[in-house]
């Protein structure tokens, strides 16, 4: 009796694909999906989403203004740092021979000015000049002292704190002062009161706006927390090289006060989901456990996902929209943590 003969390998594979795909891991999504209905099939959540924990303020990724040498990193991760503090500085030989030179080349023009008549009603607007150009000296000093008390206490110096606390105090202070002397001045000029600078008058400002810039120039080489925060990471490195670069952070920082979740939610549960609505999140790391929020806010455009799900179809497959979520007690939740969120019935009582 013949026998048929044996199926090529060849032949095998589609069939084999075939299986595959039928005997593949659901996409998270839908994983998710059918942790959303209960044991007797009713629908527990309106919608569940892959998150991820983040700071309140999110992580800001801080990067270099000026390329140039890493001399100094100030800060380590999970420090405090308060806004304005220095955290790294770069190479500034450079810059403060610009700053030098623009400040003689100002201090000549303003002599030159000083030696000469004021113009006929430009009187006002002269006191207006001289008062901006004492603030800005006040302003700069008094940043130069809050950078001194802060830089010695992160070297390891006695750093009085209160002293530090007066330093910031002088800083906001200077800093309100020299807003209102710039707010006088534009008043003034807008006025068109009074007459236009004279030659030498003129010449003075420009050198006033080099000084500016030079020393807009030295303010680049010093990395600065922008916020209140925590240092989450340092890859800064004295002797290496800093480039302005949003891929290559120096720091990076977050404000720790409060935790959050970013959830990206399926398009198809946008209907499911308001600014308000009670949450559950819950971490593989703690498991048993759920964690209270609130929708704080929902996106308003719909765009590729950035989370890597589980199973062979990535979440970056999938259209959803980004939903913000306050959490009520962090407790254990670390920043980067993937999380689940689950959205309440809206009618549904908390468990």
């Amino acid at each position: 009796m013949r026998r048929d003969p044996l199926p090529r390998p060849a032949a095998l594979l589609p069939a084999v694909a075939m299986l595959l795909v039928f005997a593949a891991p659901l996409p998270a999504t839908a994983q998710r999906a059918d942790e959303s209905a209960d044991r007797n099939g009713r629908k527990s959540w309106a919608a569940v989403a892959l998150g991820r924990v983040e700071p309140r303020s999110r992580e800001l990724r801080l990067g270099a203004a000026t390329a140039g040498r890493i001399v100094e990193v100030l800060v380590r991760p999970n420090d405090t740092v308060t806004a304005g503090e220095i955290l790294v500085r770069i190479e500034d030989t450079e810059a403060r021979a610009r700053v030098t030179m623009a400040e003689a080349q100002a201090g000549a023009r303003e002599r030159a000015r000083d030696d000469q008549s004021a113009p006929r009603g430009s009187g006002e607007r002269r006191r207006a000049e001289d008062a901006l150009v004492e603030a800005e000296q006040a302003a700069l000093a008094a940043r130069d002292a809050f950078d001194a008390a802060t830089i010695e206490r992160r070297r390891g110096g006695d750093g009085d704190e209160a002293a530090i606390a007066r330093a910031r105090q002088a800083l906001v202070q200077a800093s309100e002062r020299l807003r209102r002397a710039e707010a006088e001045l534009a008043r003034l000029r807008a006025t068109g009161d009074t007459p236009l600078p004279n030659r030498t008058e003129a010449e003075w400002i420009a050198a006033r706006a080099e000084l500016a810039l030079a020393e807009a120039g030295l303010e680049k080489t010093r990395l600065r927390a922008p916020i209140d925060g925590t240092v989450l990471q340092v890859a800064a490195r004295r002797g290496e090289l800093g480039s302005p670069s949003a891929e290559a952070p120096l720091v990076v920082l977050g404000d720790l006060s409060g935790l959050r979740v970013r959830a990206e939610l399926d398009e198809r549960d946008i209907a499911q989901v308001r600014v308000g609505q009670a949450v559950v999140v819950r971490a593989n790391a703690f498991q048993g456990r759920d964690f209270a929020g609130t929708v704080a806010s929902i996106a308003q455009t719909v765009g590729p996902g950035g989370m890597a799900a589980r199973g062979p179809r990535r979440q970056a497959d999938i259209d959803v929209l980004e939903v913000v979520v306050d959490l009520a007690d962090p407790g254990p939740l670390k920043v980067g943590m993937q999380v689940d969120v689950y959205f309440r019935q809206e009618n549904a009582a908390p468990k």
